[in-house]
């Protein structure tokens, strides 16, 4: 039955134009003469989701079905861990957030606790640092505000 991945790929098509529309709903940075603004990221990735949902659509699986098994649950749970992370990325900041959400993602995979939020807790940092320092794009602190340089 190729409808499932037609029907993913029509939602995944709505998400794409949502974040999209979400993404020009920035405010424009002080001065506003940036080539790369906050934006360009979030769109880059709404053309990204929206042309793969083109492809789903176009040219879906003839050999597929919904997984209603473990993988189902697992998924399930993936989803429930990305919009906690969008949810506490501001209150929490990137670093925890990304650390909370990319360990528990990593050990639902299958890593030892441990590696996966230490794992978590790397990735967060060095993504931290390269947008930071070497993008010059700020990301939320958060608990972590402390650390702040004026």
């Amino acid at each position: 039955m190729t409808y499932n991945d037609r029907i993913f790929g029509v939602l995944m098509i709505v998400l794409a134009v949502a974040y999209g529309w979400g993404a020009t709903q920035f405010p424009e940075p002080f001065g506003g003469s940036e080539a790369v603004g906050p934006e360009t990221f979030p769109l880059l990735l709404a053309v990204v989701l929206g042309l793969s949902s083109l492809y789903l659509i176009v040219r879906p699986d003839p050999d597929n079905a919904w997984p209603w098994s473990r993988t189902g649950v697992e998924l399930i749970i993936a989803l429930v861990v990305l919009v906690l992370y969008a949810m506490l990325l501001q209150p929490l900041g990137f670093i925890i957030s990304t650390l909370l959400a990319v360990g528990t993602l990593c050990w639902r995979m299958g890593a030892r606790p441990v590696k996966a939020y230490v794992t978590g807790g790397v990735a967060g940092v060095v993504v931290f640092l390269v947008f930071n320092f070497a993008l010059d794009l700020s990301l939320p602190l958060g608990l972590l505000s402390f650390l702040e340089v004026s």
